[in-house]
């Protein structure tokens, strides 16, 4: 059977800071919930930063937060799960604002299918990627392509995905 398919308006932000992107994150959340917007998809890059989810765990950090600031990088908490994480330019970020309810209420599945998308994205690339059992992301062989961090407040996403294009895999070793 045949799902119809759901409204989703796609927004490319190009270049935010993360503090930025937060913002403009809570706010969609928030309509969200009140139902005056329909679903909507973040795609942007980040000035460079690190974050920390809400399961990161201090030693995943190798470089003290002052150091890292002093290196031009901006660290944030966040709300959303995942561990310690870092965006930067030419890394496609995808925010999306969804609201799972009430038909589509399983986080589980809501991963498993953002790894699917990333998967056939890479796929029309010509990259053969693939789910890791036990981890959570995209791989490309022993390489992370795709990493996932999501939170979910009344049944409506925020945060997402970030995808590892172009951009500089430096930073990664801090």
């Amino acid at each position: 059977m045949l799902v119809p398919a759901l409204p989703l308006v796609v927004r490319r932000l190009g270049r935010l800071s993360y503090a930025q992107g937060l913002e403009l994150q809570a706010q969609l959340v928030a309509d969200r919930q009140a139902e005056r917007i329909v679903d909507v998809l973040l795609l942007l890059e980040h000035d460079p930063v690190f974050t920390r989810g809400r399961n990161a765990r201090e030693q995943n950090v190798l470089v003290r937060e002052s150091l890292l600031r002093a290196r031009g990088f901006d660290v944030f908490e966040t709300g959303r799960g995942g561990d310690v994480t870092y965006h930067g330019p030419g890394q496609v970020v995808g925010y999306p604002i969804l609201n799972l309810a009430p038909d589509r209420q399983d986080v589980h599945r809501y991963v498993r299918d953002l790894e699917e998308v990333m998967i056939r994205t890479c796929r029309d690339f010509g990259v053969e990627a693939e789910r890791v059992a036990g981890l959570t992301g995209c791989w490309v062989g022993r390489d992370k392509i795709g990493a996932i961090g999501v939170r979910i407040s009344r049944w409506v996403t925020s945060h997402g995905f970030a995808f590892n294009v172009a951009n500089d895999l430096a930073p990664y070793s801090l």
